[in-house]
């Protein structure tokens, strides 16, 4: 019994141990002023006056806007094209293959800070800066690296016996890819759109540095704007901190069946 037990509170531990930034934010967000709450665990007066002070006044409903719009387009860009790579690299024969690959994790290896003002002067030259439809291009160029690698796996898994059944039985390319391969890869476009999707939401640093204009800005760079030289509203910056996370937390309990599926398949693969 006393090892049950002692397991019982080990797991326990480990989940208010984990738990605990959660409680924690959401405590000084529904804590009245702008600093109470942040120095105690349990607040002695509770309001919802944080939450709407951050969506009506401080503007964050359109920054939701502009981050579910990168984000999505983000998803979707990097889910086609990574996909359509990794088909192409694992069942195609040219030359420089190998290099391809190489050079794809090498990309993914190259620290984001030295992406900065090459992609600025980029994105300049194409005149899409203070675009949301830019700063999505960037991301979905910083997503591919890591979801090409990853897809390319559940690509080559596949047996080429399956796609040689389906043209005998009269199905071309298209139909093969559609209605053949495409579930068997599906779970690992799961994986890799969710890695997609929080890559573009938490991205602070491209966003910033290509946002000039307040009604383009991307929740992570909104949330700046309650940290002052001198006093910063801690509040306000929970309850925007609440916000930002309860997307994220949907998306991710929209998709964790495919998630789980994508990751244990690629285990055994």
């Amino acid at each position: 019994m006393a090892r049950p037990a002692l397991r019982a509170l080990a797991v326990a531990g480990v989940l208010a141990f984990t738990l605990f930034p959660a409680y924690f934010m959401l405590v000084s967000a529904l804590s009245e002023g702008p600093s109470s709450g942040t120095d105690a665990l349990l607040p002695t007066s509770m309001t919802w006056e944080n939450f709407r002070f951050v969506l009506a006044e401080a503007g964050f409903l359109r920054y939701l806007g502009n981050s579910l719009a990168v984000a999505g387009l983000t998803v979707v860009g990097s889910s086609v094209l990574a996909l359509l790579a990794a088909v192409a690299v694992a069942r195609f024969r040219f030359r420089l293959r190998t290099t391809v690959l190489v050079l794809v994790l090498t990309v993914q290896m190259v620290p984001l800070e030295a992406l900065v003002i090459p992609l600025f002067l980029q994105v300049r030259d194409l005149q899409m800066l203070n675009s949301l439809l830019g700063l999505a291009a960037v991301y979905i160029a910083l997503a591919l690296p890591f979801a090409v690698w990853m897809l390319r796996g559940f690509a080559a898994a596949v047996p080429a016996e399956v796609e040689e059944a389906a043209y005998i039985d009269g199905c071309s390319w298209g139909r093969m890819f559609w209605s053949v391969l495409f579930p068997l890869v599906a779970p690992g476009l799961v994986a890799t759109g969710v890695f997609s999707f929080i890559t573009a939401w938490n991205e602070f640093i491209l966003a910033l540095t290509f946002m000039n204009q307040s009604d383009k800005y991307t929740v992570a760079v909104g949330l700046r704007q309650f940290f002052g030289q001198y006093t910063t509203d801690w509040s306000s910056v929970m309850a925007a901190s609440t916000v930002i996370t309860l997307p994220v937390m949907a998306f991710f309990l929209l998709v964790q069946r495919g998630l789980v599926a994508g990751l244990t398949q690629g285990a055994v693969k």
